[in-house]
């Protein structure tokens, strides 16, 4: 899958807010970013609608701006799984308030008729980006919308309550729709040789989960979770995921394969796998610069093991597809597939990372065609033998 980073968050409070799809020109552009996808054999992506565009009076929603991205989609072929907030709210909104849930929600029942008017049989969203981590950011550490400290946890549960709304909501207009929730997968380890570090590195590990045990009735019951909430699992996943925790006033390390502490990614696959039971899928991993290709030959080693294992892991989506300005200060982040398009709408190939995706396919349809091939071996011995 190819991910289109479309982040419309505020960068200060009451100060500029981002449009990352504008900013890309992948709003203009979609037609063309789908197409060349293809070429590549990638008929699946993430991308997001922009909710302060669309609705701009409360109740009243114009979906112009980000139609053409629907058109192409259906034009093109290309599964979408649609980002319904992605960090960014109508100004009058607050996350701590149900209003903000009630809002959420009418408005992906409107987007979701659209899909449906415009061809789409099967809706796939994202009610909320990464809940957990905007409770962390935008909760406890003040970098994100709402810009609030120590609240964390109170946004986190606030957040759930608004997805589980919008869940409903989207599944009265179109029962099929499936439901994705996006989350980072995390590996937080303490110092051997301090018991008590070690204790709260594990506790902050197992909080990544929270959000999850929420929406699947596990963890606070009260906020309405039940298992059908829980429908796919997208876990995002970078280098910087994995990392020591700090004692003190002490930097945080990142954990690089060797640390003590450090978990090959196939393990920490298979533990969500475990715990939940579910679909999973990569839903955003990606290196910078140089780091591209062997980035993604590292990752798609890792998922081969969890799969080997029979973690089913169903799509690795690299995230940004295109090179995008960064959030702070719009510097030119070189992660993409493409990189900027020039006045033609053309955009440059990263030829590294195309050729090792290119492999990874190839691969990746040689694995799954021998493991058809076990698989229908052992079928027919149990068919002639009688016996598994």
């Amino acid at each position: 899958m190819g991910g289109f980073e479309c982040s419309t968050h505020l960068r200060r409070p009451g100060g500029e807010r981002l449009d990352l799809m504008q900013a890309t020109r992948h709003d203009e552009l979609a037609m063309q970013d789908y197409a060349a996808l293809r070429g590549f054999g990638i008929l699946a992506v993430r991308d997001g609608i922009r909710w302060h565009r669309i609705e701009t009076t409360p109740g009243h929603y114009d979906f112009t701006a980000d139609l053409p991205m629907v058109r192409a989609a259906c034009q093109t072929g290309t599964q979408v799984i649609w980002d319904l907030c992605h960090y960014g709210w109508p100004d009058d909104l607050d996350p701590f308030l149900p209003q903000f849930g009630h809002r959420l929600a009418a408005m992906a029942r409107a987007f979701v008729r659209l899909l449906l008017e415009e061809g789409e049989a099967r809706p796939f969203v994202v009610p909320i980006n990464e809940i957990s981590f905007l409770a962390w950011s935008g909760g406890d550490e003040g970098l994100l919308p709402p810009f609030a400290r120590h609240r964390g946890h109170e946004l986190k549960r606030c957040l759930v309550r608004a997805a589980i709304e919008t869940i409903d909501a989207v599944r009265e207009v179109a029962p099929q729709t499936r439901i994705c929730l996006i989350d980072p997968m995390i590996n937080v380890a303490g110092r051997f040789n301090d018991p008590e570090n070690c204790l709260a590195a594990e506790e902050y590990r197992q909080a990544q989960y929270t959000a999850w045990d929420m929406m699947a009735g596990m963890a606070d019951p009260e906020l309405g979770g039940k298992p059908g909430y829980l429908d796919v699992v997208g876990l995002n996943y970078y280098a910087d995921n994995q990392w020591l925790h700090a004692r003190g006033g002490e930097f945080v390390r990142r954990l690089l394969p060797g640390d003590f502490g450090y978990r090959p990614v196939w393990d920490m696959l298979s533990e969500v796998y475990a715990r939940y039971g579910r679909p999973l899928f990569i839903a955003e991993t990606g290196a910078e610069g140089h780091h591209r290709a062997a980035w993604l030959r590292s990752i798609c080693e890792q998922v081969y093991l969890a799969m080997a294992r029979g973690v089913p892991i169903e799509s690795i989506c690299l995230y940004p597809i295109l090179d995008y300005p960064g959030w702070a200060d719009d510097r030119h982040c070189r992660t993409g597939l493409f990189g900027y398009a020039d006045r033609n709408g053309r955009r440059p190939l990263c030829w590294s990372l195309g050729a090792e995706l290119l492999r990874q396919q190839a691969m990746l349809t040689r694995t799954l065609v021998v493991s058809a091939q076990e698989d229908a071996r052992a079928e027919q011995t149990e068919i002639v033998t009688g016996q598994p």
